[in-house]
């Protein structure tokens, strides 16, 4: 057997073969001193969960028939296993009657090694084959885009084998003083401030962004050892640097497959929690740790080509590949139809609790699901969609710095749209409303989805005798009103969409369900990704994340008011009544949720309580914070929260 044998994947179907791959994890293990392994899973709505992943650390280690101890690793070790599914979130697919859960190694993404533990990358299903997991469904989507896309490509005679979806994750975090966060019982338990009020500087001069990472403070060291611990397993970590937001940084890779790159991002997550924790620190991964400054999303950086290495959002590549000029423009309709007529579920998938708070300002893109292209690609699809078809070559700009010593800068086709949840960057989409907390699977399960869709239909209409080039120009004069180059923060924007009938969800909640809209279960379903009772379950997974983020969250603000605010403020003679009011206020709305007629309407009450209820209250006791002496005040402030690295704040 040979390193070639790994690449294809059919190993897994011969048992010698795996055999073979077993004894020679078992012999790398023990040279580098592991001698447990573990299949590595993703159950669904993981947000609390350290890592959001699954895992059940096995040893290798054995007896032979004699009592002396040996090391074993099989086949059937590596390529299966078996856990309880009823204890994970599964939407009533799993109960404790038929608690089945089943584990099968995910041969395309590659085992790594932790201390004394090597991780098999695994999917997750039940005893009847529904996907308890993050990952099986993006397999499922990826597969039917690989194969929808050799499909369309060779009716436009372009033979090949089938696609590979890649992707680059931009993650943004928070590092904050670890002293101060043990002293918030919020930031503890939900990963946000319930209360806080804003210093006297925050990111007004956007002084943070970019700017050096103080050598002399934690977080210079926390994050070179984060990176450092990442290429040790093979995460390429091409970039750190400070964000916009006081205490906000990010970490980017280098761009690769869609599976090993969500693999390895659940991974950096889980590392800078823990490497945080070494430098007196603690990593906030949730949207919007703080009011009043920018939240943190996982901008989605996603791209396509073929298996021989054809760019299909590279115009020239494409078309210097393929042969056909028209091929790129065939693409691209397909891709603006899909934004189309998916919108809604592209919404859904970034429906975290955070990206509530997060969606719409400060650097993050509305809930208006649009697409941005550019000048340039604009015109030249209108012109497609017109009859005016020539190919697409993009022109950069050049721009004089006007000093003779400097050189000319080319400047890319388009400029950037950082309002846009969606635009076009020069041979890749951004997915830029992406939060940082997600594991964005589901995110790509839906981009790769309506992918599928769309080539589809553009080859069924081929193969009914239709002309390529017409049904692309027919999908862009129908969709083309989602291409949107303005300014998404424009107030008048969302009415303009609503007129457009393009996807505007404000509410997360609202989002979640159209998992169970007609059109969308019926596109699952003809692709093979989901069936209508695995939406139903992830809908109702997710309206329970939600409404039990919301019930943690209040809990929290009660207890912090109760045992720290109003104490406070009673020990400098200041007034309490109003924040005593407010807690009687959060409990009767908590009531009010708990007495929901269905978890649909519990989600919907949970948002109103967190965005209204909460806000209210979280004034009146921000306002007291205030005219509190610092001496007296018991919760970790904002001052005390925000600036770790810079060290005049301590």
């Amino acid at each position: 057997m040979s390193a070639a044998d790994l690449d294809d994947y059919s190993w897994i179907n011969d048992s010698a073969k795996a055999d073979k791959v077993a004894k020679a994890l078992l012999k790398w293990g023990l040279d580098a001193g592991a001698s447990s392994f573990c299949h590595w899973f993703q159950p669904m709505a993981a947000t609390f969960r350290h890592g959001q992943t699954g895992q059940v650390q096995l040893s290798t280690l054995e007896y032979n028939s004699d009592g002396t101890p040996t090391f074993e690793l099989k086949g059937k070790h590596i390529l299966f296993g078996e856990t309880d599914g009823s204890s994970y979130p599964n939407g009533g697919m799993r109960a404790t009657h038929t608690a089945g859960g089943y584990l099968c190694i995910d041969p395309s993404s590659p085992p790594f090694m932790r201390d004394d533990c090597i991780f098999i990358p695994a999917c997750f299903v039940s005893y009847d084959g529904k996907a308890l997991d993050e990952k099986t469904p993006l397999h499922r989507a990826h597969q039917a885009m690989s194969k929808e896309t050799a499909r369309l490509f060779k009716h436009c005679g372009f033979e090949v084998k089938g696609a590979v979806n890649n992707i680059g994750l931009e993650q943004e975090l928070f590092f904050i003083p670890r002293e101060a966060y043990q002293r918030r019982m919020d930031l503890q338990f939900t990963g946000r401030t319930v209360l806080g009020k804003m210093p006297a500087r925050g990111q007004e001069l956007c002084d943070h962004y970019m700017s050096p990472i103080n050598i002399e403070a934690e977080v210079y060291a926390c994050m070179k050892e984060i990176q450092e611990q990442c290429y040790k397993l093979g995460i390429p970590l091409k970039t750190r640097h400070r964000e916009v937001a006081p205490n906000q940084y990010e970490f980017a890779p280098l761009f690769g497959s869609v599976i090993t790159q969500t693999d390895q991002n659940l991974m950096v997550m889980q590392i800078a929690e823990e490497v945080a924790r070494k430098h007196d620190l603690a990593c906030l991964l949730q949207e919007k740790p703080f009011a009043g400054v920018n939240g943190s999303g996982k901008h989605n950086n996603w791209s396509i080509s073929t298996l021989c290495g054809a760019q299909l959002l590279n115009p020239g590549d494409l078309t210097t590949k393929s042969g056909n000029p028209n091929l790129f423009p065939i693409v691209m309709a397909a891709l603006v139809a899909g934004v189309d007529e998916y919108g809604d579920l592209m919404r859904l998938a970034i429906a975290s609790p955070g990206n509530d708070f997060r969606l719409g300002a400060m650097e993050a893109p509305p809930s208006v699901i649009s697409t941005y292209l550019g000048t340039q690609m604009t015109a030249y699809l209108k012109d497609f969609s017109e009859g005016n078809v020539y190919e697409y070559k993009p022109a950069t700009s050049p721009i004089n710095l006007g000093v003779d010593i400097m050189p000319i800068v080319h400047a890319p086709a388009e400029d950037r749209n950082r309002t846009s949840p969606f635009p076009y960057g020069g041979h890749r989409f951004e997915f830029r409303a992406v939060g940082s907390s997600q594991n964005v699977s589901l995110v790509n399960t839906v981009l790769n989805a309506l992918t599928a869709k769309k080539f589809a239909e553009i080859s069924d209409r081929i193969e009914a005798g239709e002309d390529a080039v017409a049904v692309a120009q027919d999908m862009l004069k129908k969709h083309f009103k989602v291409v949107y180059n303005g300014n998404g923060y424009d107030p008048a924007w969302p009415a303009k969409a609503d007129e457009l009938g393009i996807t505007h969800i404000d509410s997360g909640v609202e989002a979640i369900d159209k998992f169970v809209a007609e059109k969308n279960i019926k596109m699952f379903e003809s692709l093979g990704i989901f069936d209508a009772a695995e939406c139903a379950a992830r809908r109702s997974i997710l309206l329970d994340l939600y409404v039990g983020t919301i019930e943690m969250e209040v809990g929290c603000m009660i207890d912090m008011i109760n045992q720290h605010a109003i104490p406070s403020a009673k020990a400098a003679g200041i007034d309490t009544a109003g924040m005593a009011a407010g807690v009687s206020k959060l409990e009767a709305a908590l009531k009010e949720m708990h007495a929901a007629s269905d978890e649909f309407e519990a989600a919907k009450l949970a948002r109103v309580l967190r965005l209204d209820t909460m806000i209210e209250v979280r004034k009146v006791v921000d306002d007291v914070e205030a005219i509190c002496p610092a001496d007296k005040w018991t919760i970790a402030t904002y001052k005390e929260l925000l600036f770790v690295d810079t060290g005049k704040f301590k």
